[in-house]
């Protein structure tokens, strides 16, 4: 069968920059689906993007459907005939619709009966005229939240369209789409190729574009952008902080990048760059550059969607733009400095955190108790920790921090340092954000931590305790985000940490304000259940995870060693046959329905088997006691694995349902004793092979 190469193309005016890559590759997948819902085969479909143009590639794509034969089934013989043979009516009209008479339909026999048959052969569709459907479909599955109209059309999509090309090899397919009828003609660049250029094959297009100044793959553009922008800082002896998210979002705002270098006055250096650096990218999309001690030099390189034949121009006009808002940001650290910190505090009052649980100010009274109370746990200086916690905020209501909300907690750090605050403190104020964002970092001090911990715990207390839980997608107090980091901060810092210890304590910072009556058990399971995500993450297997939970270790870090002893375990050899032994004994267990204590009666351990376990069991409870007390759990799994041997001898030649129910108990004890040996670490009846 014939195949050729296709290419689809919806020229438009500018689409949105930030909604660009997802856009195209929804495009993409959706051809992709239509396709092979329709059995048209292909080798690969490629999807491509810039600001004017939404496209798709499909290599080797088939001309046609194959033929294929549809069997359609009728009545069943006892309704298609009455009782002398003659066809019914709901016979004849089935035959009718297939275009047969009864006598030329077959019989399809099963066990259940007879039916009456028809195989039809069905001509296969050439591809002109199933892609205009197909297009269609997957330009209304794209994502678009609020699709427009344009002139006197009644077409909807997320921007005018001004051109449809679909061209299979070099054959035009003739369509009509969103008011909008296929040719050849395709859209050059705005200012270096307006007039564009007509297609006439598809296997053209990317090096057509590229001759009219469009480089029509976004990831080419973002590649280029990337050398680029690094060649250009390493010219002037520094770097650009990789930041993809701005150099996808870049690339999705020309279609022929062009890097230019310009500078700006040395004098804004002395704002703290990270306001400087938030309104070049921010504001401007714009790549600051540092030199190799982190410093910023005043020089930014910026990518233009035109090749000047005057780039001294172009420059200059970058230029005098950011001259404003650097100047804004120097007006407002001026402005800043004037006021201490402290001053700031309750200004925070007529800041709403929450209607039922106060003010931003109420948040920093809690917060600043409660990293006390952490500090003391931790052996560190409460009363840093309690000054950092007062001040963390106090920042929001700063001139900097409103014009540029993205600089909140290291303004803070700055204005701190600028009132003579220790660096401590001032770092803390900083870090009591982190981890904002998965993979970030981590605060540097226990002090820091603890007022980390503080402000998330305060988070969570609070809104569980109004019963505003997160359900499904909605979380508009981060409280999954707030929950992780907590998690990280104790477990990666190895923080000797209790959350039942630092739930209560962050409860009782809130007098009668909290209504639910479970909070402190919701708080705790929540937090149990971010265990699991996270170490998946980490490709810790399932079972593994659900062997520590069942067992609610309520130290994170504790939580941690035994996730860590437990994965090494199922390496063992032992570790299938205990496994497995540790699920039958829960079971003989849960079927008992007798109280067990544990306690073992020796003399009414009657065959050798049992009394080799018995004291195998003594012996290993002994041996993994400073090992458990120590959290050496991988350790004490090393001893417990030497029981196998007896565990299997006991189930091989010991019938514990005995006759006498003394024995009985007693060796439901014996396996009470043994299975709670093992729940010190975890549950390990729930491993799997």
């Amino acid at each position: 069968m014939k195949t050729d190469n296709l290419l689809i193309e919806i020229g438009t005016e500018e689409l949105p920059p930030k909604s660009l890559k997802l856009l195209g590759d929804s495009f993409a997948q959706g051809i992709s689906k239509g396709l092979k819902e329709s059995g048209l085969a292909y080798s690969s479909v490629k999807a491509l993007a810039t600001p004017r143009r939404l496209a798709v590639q499909v290599s080797q794509l088939e001309a046609e459907q194959q033929d294929k034969v549809v069997e359609k089934k009728g009545p069943s013989v006892d309704v298609a005939f009455d009782s002398t043979g003659t066809p019914t009516k709901a016979a004849e009209g089935w035959a009718r619709s297939n275009g047969i008479t009864i006598d030329q339909a077959q019989r399809l026999k099963t066990d259940k009966g007879e039916w009456l048959l028809h195989k039809a052969e069905v001509k296969g569709e050439k591809l002109e005229n199933i892609l205009p459907g197909i297009v269609e479909s997957a330009l209304k599955q794209l994502p678009i939240p609020k699709p427009m109209r344009w002139g006197d059309s009644d077409a909807q999509f997320i921007r005018p369209v001004h051109t449809l090309t679909l061209v299979y090899g070099s054959d035009l397919i003739n369509a009509e789409i969103l008011d909008t009828k296929s040719d050849r003609h395709i859209l050059g660049h705005r200012f270096h190729s307006p007039e564009g250029f007509e297609l006439h094959h598809s296997d053209d297009y990317e090096q057509q574009l590229r001759e009219h100044y469009v480089i029509a793959d976004q990831q080419t553009r973002m590649q280029t952008i990337t050398d680029e922008v690094k060649r250009l800082a390493a010219e002037v002896g520094g770097t650009v902080v990789h930041d993809p998210d701005l150099i996808e979002e870049v690339s999705a705002l020309v279609e022929w990048p062009v890097a230019l270098t310009a500078t700006f006055d040395a004098e804004f250096l002395a704002i703290p760059k990270e306001p400087l650096i938030g309104t070049m990218k921010d504001d401007q999309r714009y790549f600051p550059i540092e030199d190799d001690s982190g410093s910023l030099l005043p020089r930014f390189i910026f990518i233009s969607n035109i090749e000047s034949k005057d780039p001294k121009q172009v420059i200059q006009g970058n230029e005098k733009v950011i001259r404003p808002r650097l100047a804004d940001a120097q007006f407002f650290f001026e402005a800043d400095k004037k006021s201490s910190l402290a001053s700031r505090v309750d200004k925070l009052a007529s800041v709403l955190f929450q209607k039922q649980l106060g003010s931003i100010k109420d948040k920093s009274d809690r917060i600043s108790q409660l990293s006390a109370v952490i500090a003391e746990i931790l052996h560190t200086d409460a009363d840093l920790a309690r000054q950092a916690g007062f001040l963390c905020k106090a920042d929001l209501v700063t001139e900097m921090v409103l014009e540029f909300p993205d600089t909140q907690g290291t303004m803070g750090k700055h204005y701190a340092l600028n009132d003579g605050e220790p660096e401590i403190v001032a770092n803390a104020i900083e870090q009591h954000y982190w981890p904002r964002f998965s993979g970030d970092d981590l605060p540097t001090s226990d002090v820091a931590c603890a007022v980390a911990l503080a402000d998330k715990l305060d988070t969570l207390i609070g809104i569980f305790g109004i019963g505003q839980v997160p359900k499904g997608d909605r979380d508009p107090f981060a409280l999954r985000r707030a929950a992780l980091g907590l998690i990280r901060i104790i477990v990666e810092k190895g923080l000797n940490l209790d959350l039942h210890q630092l739930i209560e304590a962050a409860a009782e910072q809130f007098d009668e304000k909290l209504t639910n009556k479970t909070l402190k058990n919701d708080v705790f399971s929540f937090l149990m259940g971010r265990f699991r995500p996270w170490y998946q993450d980490q490709g810790i297997q399932v079972d593994v995870i659900q062997a520590v939970i069942a067992n609610s270790p309520s130290r994170p870090a504790d939580f941690d060693a035994r996730i860590k002893a437990i994965t090494a375990f199922k390496q063992l050899e032992a570790a299938e046959s205990l496994a497995e032994a540790n699920k039958r004994v829960s079971n003989i267990l849960s079927k008992a329905h007798v109280e067990l204590t544990g306690m073992v009666n020796h003399d009414l351990l009657i065959e050798p088997q049992e009394q080799t376990l018995a004291a195998k069991i003594a012996e290993t409870e002994l041996s993994c006691k400073p090992e458990l007390e120590t959290g050496n759990y991988e350790g004490a799994l090393n001893r417990m694995a030497s029981l196998k041997d007896d565990i299997d001898a006991f189930f091989d030649h010991v019938m514990v349902n005995a006759d006498d129910q003394n024995i009985k108990q007693n060796r439901l004890n014996l396996l009470h004793q043994l299975r709670e040996l093992f729940l010190r670490v975890a549950d390990i009846s729930l491993l799997n092979k």
